[in-house]
């Protein structure tokens, strides 16, 4: 899951090499939180969080194959 996640936001910021993604179990869920460059927040977050959803429904959607809530946080 945490390829997948990390495979996405690579795709979308202007220095991948900065792109982590940590990978928790918290309550029984699967938790990923992003940390990017400050100048590439916008373009993982997108227009009112638009391309934020949409890395969260992919995330989700790989999780119901293997019945796990998964949720991604990105952090500032």
């Amino acid at each position: 899951m945490r390829e997948l996640v990390e495979f996405l936001v690579r795709a979308l910021v202007e220095k991948p090499d900065e792109v982590e993604v940590e990978e928790f179990e918290e309550d029984g869920d699967l938790v990923l939180e992003v940390t990017v460059a400050d100048d590439d927040l916008g373009r993982v977050i997108g227009r009112g969080g638009r391309i934020a959803n949409a890395i969260r429904t992919v995330a989700r959607a790989a999780g119901a194959r293997d019945d796990r809530k998964v949720i991604v946080d990105i952090l500032d």
